[in-house]
């Protein structure tokens, strides 16, 4: 169990280090940088406890992701600050790197030796890998968008102008 918990904890400050860095790079306002690592520390941490629990890679993924969509909408009425500007480097951290450069790697592989008989399972591989990070790239957006979609709210001035011109066309 201490073992579990140590992981966690490593998995928690590796992955707000790197949404740190990658808000860093995205030149987000230093003064919600921490909020960008928060977020990406919390989203990883939720998918790391379900892939341990055996929830699946694209489902944890979405879980975390969904997280982190429906928090930074919190977190950007706390800050007065857009929720991209800090849910984008946040998710960044449960991007499918080593599915896709094993993807890559196997296109490479079929053009330059063909499909032969020597490795009959590469295209198999290379079609899993494909779609395994298509399929975590699709859970990371709808993850971001889930909460921009739920609470998202019409202001006044778009209702009254909304008004406003139906009544001008009549």
């Amino acid at each position: 169990m201490t073992d579990f918990i140590f992981s966690m904890f490593k998995d928690i400050a590796f992955a707000y280090l790197v949404a740190v860095g990658f808000a860093l790079l995205f030149e987000t306002p230093k003064r919600v940088v921490y909020v960008a690592g928060l977020l990406g520390g919390i989203g990883h941490c939720i998918r790391f406890i379900l892939l341990y629990f055996d929830f699946g890679l694209v489902s944890s993924t979405l879980a975390g992701c969904i997280f982190i969509g429906i928090a930074g909408i919190y977190c950007a009425h706390k800050v007065h600050t857009p929720p991209v500007v800090f849910t984008m480097p946040a998710c960044i951290t449960m991007i499918p790197g080593l599915y896709a450069y094993r993807t890559m790697m196997g296109w490479i592989r079929i053009y330059t030796d063909g499909l032969s008989t020597q490795e009959p399972h590469i295209l198999q591989e290379t079609a899993y890998n494909f779609i395994l990070t298509s399929s975590l790239l699709f859970s990371l957006a709808i993850g971001i968008c889930v909460g921009a979609l739920f609470f998202r709210k019409k202001s006044a001035k778009e209702i009254k102008l909304g008004k406003t011109l139906s009544i001008k066309s009549e």
